[in-house]
C-alpha cells in the first residue's frame, strides 16, 4: 500500500528529503516517474497508463506536500518502515488504502525505478 499525506499537513517539508524514491513533492509541484531515479524510457502507471518516464504531471495537491503512489514502495527495499511517517511531526503520512500493494508489489515497483 502507498502512503499518502492528509490535509493535516503543515507544510514542514521534513518528508521530501527522507524519501528515497523521490515520490514525495511540494504542493503544486510537478512530478515526473524520473525525478530521483534511474528509470529510462516510458513507465506503466498503476492505472496501466504508459508513460515517458519524463513526461511532468499535474500535482496531486496545490496546498500541501503530496506523494504519488505511482513511485512510492513504502520504503521497502531501503528501511524498516516509511521514513515520511517516522518523520513527520503531525502524523500525517498515513497508509493510503485506495493503492493495495504487497511487499512483493512494493519491491518489484522499487527494482523499476532503481535499474
Amino acid at each position: 500500500m502507498a502512503i499518502k499525506i492528509t490535509d493535516e499537513c503543515i507544510n514542514c517539508g521534513a518528508c521530501e528529503p527522507e524519501c528515497p524514491n523521490n515520490a514525495i513533492y511540494e504542493g503544486g509541484v510537478e512530478w515526473a516517474i524520473s525525478d530521483g531515479t534511474t528509470v529510462k524510457g516510458s513507465f506503466a502507471l498503476l492505472d496501466g497508463t504508459s508513460v515517458d518516464v519524463d513526461a511532468r504531471m499535474a500535482p496531486i495537491s496545490s496546498d500541501t506536500y503530496y506523494i504519488t503512489a505511482n513511485k512510492c514502495t513504502e520504503c521497502q527495499g531501503f528501511h524498516e518502515e516509511p521514513q515520511c511517517a517516522a518523520v513527520c511531526p503531525v502524523d500525517c503520512c498515513v497508509p493510503d488504502d485506495q493503492y493495495q500493494e504487497t511487499v512483493d508489489q512494493l519491491m518489484a515497483k522499487k527494482d523499476k525505478l532503481h535499474i
